[in-house]
């Protein structure tokens, strides 16, 4: 038991902190929604319980994917998190069918008038307040483990603005929670805004729209996240480390050439091989093997990076590498 608990405890943070706060938020949002019967809260209460479901699955898979390698899996589980956030963005895809399906029928039968009792409209502005309060510091949180990830500076309104620019760069499990989270932050505030005009103008069919545009954006987050996780489930190569491992092996004063360089990503882990060339013919197998250890030291220093197979030939006289755009004439996967 207790290695396990060890084991939950290096799962993502955020998607924990998101699981729990979606849920009271969901919660909160039933409750509304039983009482008032408003569509708008409607969708947010299902956008919250999804949220809440999957953040729950991802932060499960984040730890298990941790787990050290053996000889049943002598790569590890890194794969593990692309599973599990592609298993989670199907409950997301089933609740926002859900919510386009009720703001259709609301489109289509709207109600004669607005809800004009004060004390719905206050729970309903209420609930939906708290939402966003709640939402956004998770999404703040997310922002900055995003920052954090990619070595980026934290403060200020930094989670708010660049973490979108670095979003790319992030581990899944925060990438998804920082999606989500940015569609729940933005799909309370319009649902505010629709409650509002709904009360005071009797456009009672804008709180189906917004049911409906709560819904596409769910269906956004899920079309992003799977597409990039069944990538990462299959196995696919890491371009930009491959530019970046480059560099460190053509600094080596030893490297004239790299013949071949693959970069696999396994979920949030990165493997590195590498055939590189040295233009000196008179090595011997101590100094080959000293080079060796230094390139696979400086490489392991890199984020994310936990196995880096090195193998040296003599210069062949040939410029194989493409300096600057991670390519090699002599590429090849397999």
């Amino acid at each position: 038991m207790s290695a396990l608990i060890n084991l939950l405890k290096k799962g993502s943070a955020s998607s924990l902190m998101a699981a729990i706060v979606n849920f009271v938020l969901g919660s909160l949002k039933l409750a509304a929604y039983i009482f008032t019967g408003n569509v708008a809260m409607f969708a947010e209460m299902m956008h919250s319980f999804g949220d809440a479901a999957n953040q729950l699955f991802v932060w499960v898979g984040s730890a298990v994917s941790k787990k050290a390698p053996n000889e049943k899996f002598p790569f590890g589980y890194g794969r593990l998190v692309n599973i599990v956030c592609l298993f989670a963005v199907l409950i997301v895809a089933i609740l926002a069918y859900e919510t386009i399906l009720e703001g259709i029928h609301h489109i289509q039968h709207p109600a004669a008038a607005g809800d004009h009792n004060p004390t719905h409209f206050m729970i309903n502005v209420g609930v939906l307040l708290i939402g966003v309060l709640l939402e956004g510091s998770v999404l703040y949180k997310a922002g900055k483990e995003v920052l954090e990830e990619v070595h980026k500076p934290t403060t200020g309104i930094h989670p708010f603005t660049t973490s979108y620019a670095n979003l790319g760069k992030a581990k899944p499990a925060t990438k998804l929670v920082f999606m989500e989270d940015t569609v729940a932050t933005g799909g309370g505030l319009i649902a505010l805004i629709a409650i509002v005009i709904s009360r005071f103008t009797g456009f009672t069919m804008i709180e189906g729209i917004v049911s409906v545009i709560i819904g596409l954006a769910m269906f956004y987050v899920v079309f992003k996240v799977f597409m990039e996780n069944a990538a990462g489930a299959i196995g696919r190569a890491d371009e930009d480390m491959e530019v970046h491992a480059s560099k460190i092996i053509l600094e080596h004063e030893e490297i004239s050439d790299i013949k071949r360089l693959v970069v696999m990503k396994e979920g949030e882990d990165k493997h590195i091989e590498a055939l590189v060339e040295t233009l000196d013919h008179d090595l011997t197998l101590r100094e080959l093997s000293i080079i060796k250890k230094d390139l696979v030291t400086r490489l392991l220093q890199e984020p994310h990076v936990t196995d880096v197979n090195i193998e040296i030939m003599e210069d062949d006289g040939n410029d194989d590498w493409v300096s600057g755009n991670g390519s090699s004439i002599n590429k090849v996967y397999e």
